[in-house]
């Protein structure tokens, strides 16, 4: 049996110990638990959901100090998440209402066309570490409430915060079957996303991860997989009448969560000549972000990245920019070199050559230095990635321009790249995602349609190519 502790990233204490699952031996009893519970009816599913979203609601305080401690976020960071995970379950109720509702229309002959869903079966779930309760939750409310049982692996960097959600499901009502939470590292996600008896895999992470999977389903299109993975985004400030509103969004598009949200600004692209007070507006304000643990007073707006090999991994890319003509305006420091604990690093990087198209998952801000808004859209563009852009400043005319080329699923104007709203769909495009936007969209990949043509009596005849019965053939 193996292994596995988790550790507070704030700490290196030991937080969590247990032993790897076994995916397999969980997709059978979700297989023979799904029957029962795909059965049951609709108001009866959502009502299990809404007593799940008190349950939670009653461990507000040990919910969001489970999770600020397993990942590092400020506790005011780590409240906002469990919050996001109760309100996931009106949503999610409107959203299988609205997006997968039953449909008739009538059609020739006193025949009713029918569109309903039916769920798919059972469905694994492969959860990140950066939000271990807000996105699983994302994935897994909405199945449930379609008729689907669940069998879970939390990342193995949070074990504890995907356990005790797992434990909140089957609190409210959810039978222990249904929804199964196996833990275990990268072998255990590869042998649930290979189980025969999966119906889809539903999975937030790297999009390293995410290719993979997506060769591996190659060969079954008879089961859905809907990938949510990172991005390379583009903030673009052009213009912006109020320089430090525009650095304050830059700053919380950058280093909100430590810069451990997909949706997080890694590029930061600016008209050359005109950008000084801004980046020095940044810079100003980069000062003044406090880093510190979960708990600290004054709370910090930031808190360490989720383990040392992460630190270890961006200090190193942080290096290599610098190495390749990089010009680093606030360096990535490490106060403590037995803890993830980083500053929020600004670097210039428009000398840099070849430019690496990668998702620096951390506190770095690359600046990127064009001539016009024309160049500005190609260097937005210039990633195989496509989850969020965002345009600060700039004329509803130039923003119409900006919305029609960039190639992003999340587009906003005057506002951060992070902080998607639940309420609408949520994914990207190329590497960023394959085409099953989550959050309100999900409803769309936990059911499949099925088209029923239904009549109340039975008439059928054949009008053509019969012989006629009263004509005899010699």
């Amino acid at each position: 049996m193996t292994t596995l502790t988790s550790y507070e990233p704030a700490t290196g204490a030991s937080l969590w110990t247990g032993t790897a699952g076994d995916p397999v031996e969980a997709v059978e009893r979700a297989r023979a638990a799904w029957p029962g519970w795909g059965s049951k009816s609709l108001a009866f599913r959502v009502e299990t959901m809404r007593r799940f979203a008190n349950v939670a609601r009653g461990k507000i305080d040990d919910f969001a100090d489970l999770i600020a401690r397993e990942t590092g976020k400020p506790l005011w960071e780590a409240r906002t998440e469990v919050e996001a995970t109760i309100n996931k379950v009106e949503i999610s109720i409107s959203a299988y209402g609205d997006r997968t509702p039953k449909r008739s229309r009538e059609g020739d002959m006193g025949t009713k066309i029918a569109v309903r869903h039916k769920p798919h079966g059972v469905l694994a779930v492969l959860g990140p570490y950066n939000f271990p309760a807000h996105l699983p939750n994302g994935h897994i409310v909405p199945a449930l409430i379609a008729g689907n049982a669940i069998v879970f692996k939390p990342s193995e960097k949070t074990p504890a915060v995907g356990e005790f959600l797992t434990r909140l499901y089957h609190e409210a009502g959810v039978p222990e079957d249904v929804v199964i939470c196996v833990q275990g590292g990268p072998d255990v996600g590869k042998g649930l996303a290979a189980a025969g008896g999966i119906d889809g895999l539903l999975f937030t992470g790297s999009a390293r991860a995410g290719v993979a999977l997506h060769r591996q389903f190659a060969d079954t299109p008879n089961k859905i997989l809907a990938l949510e993975m990172g991005g390379n985004n583009p903030l673009v400030v052009w213009d912006a009448a109020d320089v430090h509103a525009a650095a304050a969004t830059a700053v919380q598009s950058a280093y909100l969560s430590a810069g451990q949200r997909c949706t997080a600004a890694r590029r930061l692209i600016v008209k050359d000549g005109t950008q000084e007070q801004l980046v020095e507006t940044i810079a100003r304000l980069i000062d003044r972000i406090i880093v510190g643990a979960p708990h600290d007073n004054p709370a910090p707006f930031m808190g360490p990245v989720i383990d040392n090999q992460s630190a270890d991994h961006l200090q190193e890319s942080f290096l290599e920019m610098l190495g390749r003509g990089g010009r680093a305006i606030r360096r990535l420091d490490r106060p403590d070199e037995k803890l993830p604990f980083l500053t929020p690093a600004l670097i210039d990087v428009t000398d840099v050559q070849r430019r690496p198209d990668a998702e620096l998952f951390g506190p770095v801000l690359q600046i990127i230095r064009v001539p016009d808004f024309e160049s500005a859209i190609a260097e937005a563009n210039a990633t195989r990635y496509g989850l969020a852009a965002s345009l600060v400043g700039g004329s509803p005319e130039l923003y119409d321009r900006f919305w029609a080329n960039i190639r992003a699923g999340v587009i906003n104007w005057n506002k951060p790249t992070n902080g998607a709203p639940s309420t609408a769909p949520f994914g990207g495009i190329g590497l960023s995602g394959n085409h099953r936007p989550s959050a309100y969209y999900a409803a769309d990949y936990c059911a499949y349609p099925v088209t029923s043509s239904e009549a109340e009596g039975l008439r059928a005849t054949i009008g053509v190519g019969l012989r006629d019965p009263n004509h005899s053939v010699n």
